[in-house]
């Protein structure tokens, strides 16, 4: 009996290997099916764009072309309308269409028909054969008179519909009628009719890029073609219509891609996605590396920041940026710190340290700086005033510039803010030290004069009496004839005494006289700059403008210019004084003018705005002594009218000219050098001032 043996180890298990080949393969095979999944998405994802992008730009084209059109046709509608077709120069309409007609060449006739719709005149294009050859114009005015009686129901101008005209060997071409009525002193005055080839109209609309990338055709309702343009025939895949709104008729416009459906490129997705590979690393590599740059930039623009920061903040002077409206922007804390407010409350449509009787003011100046040009903003220093927190008014110098950005657009301005309130009042006590110095010197003067006269006329006046008193004496005598010597010797020494008292008074005289020997020439305009800055400081301390007005060319006067300066100061102080209570702050204004009324005369005047002088005061006004305020000495005006007569001028005071509403006007003349030789009277104030 045969013995069946075991099958051995081998033969009965399967090996290792075939039992992971068939999950190896199925990986595999997901992995390749997931790829060609991807391939065919991104593929199909291709040729989706791709078509997408042929529509859109066919799209694109149509609806160029069609607003071309349009605008084309209502732009040729607007020139003829402005044809001279009534009026006086109706005549002259043939030869300005004939030149529009050369202008466009789609305008291919231009009628002028009378009310009945009949062709008075007409004419052809001279760009190529007349329209109505082949068949007679009245037999293609079906759809013209139409379009023409429903254009003057509308009163509006209409095109009609498109129609075949018929041209020489066996050709022809759509044409599309423009009605105008016309109306003339409210009467109908017949219409204009314009004739437009749409082949022609299409062919000047079509762009090189457009004829060699798509057909444009005018169609019509059912699709049939009218006309059409362009290079290669279109594929009939890709197609965009478009309607062209006109007045009365729109027509229909399409635009065929000559494109095809895109073509599959072998190897597109390997060399898509090696691409898209190549620039993914060079990108995150590119990335990287600006974001190194930036770090460092970011870095360095703090530490920039911060040092400027530091600097504004540690400035005294006030720093401030306004945009394009007049805002504010920015503030450092010094300017701060000199209004009171903080930085949001600066940010608002009127700053809150503009005075409110200042507002409509600075506004003013803001809307004119606003609509200067870039070239014309000046950057001088403008002293203007400015309102604390607390209500007090301060004045300051502001420095302004354009504020411009990287691109160099204008966005605002830039301001340096000075507080100056310190140094006008080391101003202000300098000019009231300089007033008492003058006051000062005046009362030296006058009690340098009282007393010299005292001292001096003392003796002789003693002497007068002595021999007075003894001339009485001797009058009482008993023998008037012996008295009569030692009286008539009496008399001779009252005399005597008399005569050393003139001496007395008019070597005072000659004393007061004796800067006659220091008068100069010199130009009129010198002596108003030599008080100016005194007459500032005065105006600004309330608030009053002043107004130069002199000649072009400044006369020149002879005089003692210090005598004559304090003259100026005396009157313009005055003026100025005369406006600080009864003068609102917008009407304070100070006048100086000079004039050449006469050869050898140079007229002065100093008017103001003020209440004006009552003619009781007027009676009393060179009056030595007298005077209206508390503080004043009344000898003013009383030596400036004896410094200009002292120079031989004129010296009187009269109503402010127009177009002042009131005020008073000193007017005081001075010699020319010719004049001061001759010596002649000046003439009146009167006639200086006409």
């Amino acid at each position: 009996m045969a013995r069946v043996l075991p099958p051995l180890a081998s033969e009965a298990a399967p090996p290792r290997p075939a039992r992971r080949g068939p999950r190896r393969r199925t990986l595999w095979t997901l992995l390749l099916l997931l790829l060609l999944v991807a391939q065919s998405l991104l593929v199909a994802l291709t040729v989706s764009y791709e078509s997408s992008r042929s529509q859109d730009e066919i799209d694109a084209i149509g609806a160029e072309v069609a607003l071309q059109m349009r605008r084309e046709l209502l732009r040729s509608l607007q020139q003829l309308q402005a044809l001279p077709w009534s009026g006086p120069g109706a005549a002259d309409w043939p030869p300005a269409a004939v030149a529009l007609m050369r202008q466009h060449a789609e305008l291919l006739r231009v009628e002028r028909r009378g009310e009945a719709l009949q062709v008075e005149h007409f004419v052809d294009s001279p760009l190529q054969a007349p329209l109505f050859v082949q068949m007679a114009r009245r037999d293609l005015s079906t759809d013209t008179e139409l379009t023409c009686l429903a254009a003057r129901r509308q009163a509006l101008a209409l095109f009609s519909r498109s129609y075949y005209v018929p041209q020489g060997e066996g050709q022809g071409l759509e044409v599309v009628d423009l009605c105008i009525p016309l109306v003339r002193a409210g009467q109908n005055d017949g219409y204009v009719v314009g004739s437009f080839g749409l082949p022609q109209l299409l062919d000047g609309l079509m762009t090189a890029q457009h004829a060699r990338h798509a057909e444009v055709t005018v169609i019509e309702g059912d699709g049939a073609r009218l006309a059409r343009a362009g290079g290669p025939r279109g594929a009939g895949i890709y197609l965009a219509e478009r309607l062209v709104d006109l007045p009365g008729n729109p027509l229909r416009l399409r635009a065929d891609s000559a494109a095809g459906r895109p073509s599959l490129i072998p190897n597109l997705m390997l060399a898509l996605v090696l691409g898209l590979s190549i620039a993914l690393f060079a990108v995150v590599l590119a990335l990287a590396r600006d974001v190194r740059r930036r770090a460092d930039a970011e870095r360095a623009l703090a530490e920039a920041l911060s040092l400027r920061k530091a600097m504004e903040d540690s400035l005294i002077t006030g720093l401030r940026a306004r945009n394009l409206d007049g805002e504010v922007t920015y503030a450092n804390p010094a300017f701060c710190a000199m209004v009171g407010f903080s930085a949001d409350e600066l940010r608002s449509a009127v700053p809150p340290y503009w005075p409110p009787e200042f507002v409509e003011q600075y506004q003013q100046r803001q809307d004119l700086r606003r609509h200067a040009a870039l070239a014309d903003q000046q950057r001088e220093g403008t002293e203007t005033v400015f309102m604390r927190r607390g209500g007090e008014r301060f004045p300051v110098m502001v420095y302004e510039a354009p504020l411009l950005d990287a691109q160099g657009r204008h966005t605002g301005w830039m301001s340096t803010v000075l507080d100056i309130s310190a140094q006008r009042r080391v101003e202000e006590l300098s000019r009231q030290q300089q007033d008492r110095l003058q006051a000062s010197a005046r009362l030296a003067t006058v009690g340098e004069m009282a007393s010299l006269m005292s001292h001096e006329l003392n003796q002789p006046l003693a002497a007068i009496a002595s021999y007075a008193t003894g001339s009485l004496n001797l009058l009482d005598d008993p023998e008037p004839q012996a008295a009569a010597p030692l009286l008539h010797q009496a008399l001779e020494r009252i005399a005597e005494q008399a005569e050393r008292a003139g001496r007395i008074i008019k070597s005072v005289h000659s004393f007061v006289r004796r800067r006659e020997q220091q008068r100069e020439t010199i130009a009129a305009d010198l002596l108003l700059e030599g008080v100016l800055p005194l007459v500032r400081l005065q105006a600004r301390k309330s608030g009053t403008r002043i107004e130069l007005d002199l000649p072009p060319r400044a006369p020149r006067v002879h005089c003692d210019r210090t005598m004559v300066e304090q003259v100026l100061i005396n009157l313009t102080r005055n003026a100025i004084q005369a406006m600080e209570n009864d003068t609102a702050l917008e009407d304070r204004v100070l006048s100086l003018r000079v004039r050449k009324p006469h050869a050898g005369w140079v007229s002065f005047h100093v008017a103001d705005r003020g209440p004006g002088i009552a003619p009781e005061v007027a009676a009393r006004l060179f009056t030595p002594f007298f005077t209206t305020r508390s503080e004043g000495m009344g000898l003013g005006l009383s030596l400036c009218r004896t410094v200009i007569e002292q120079h031989g001028g004129a010296f009187d005071f009269g109503p402010a000219p127009a177009p002042a509403a009131h005020g008073t006007e000193f007017r005081f003349t001075l010699p020319t050098p010719r004049q001061a030789e001759s010596r002649e009277p000046p003439p009146s104030i009167h006639a200086a001032d006409a």
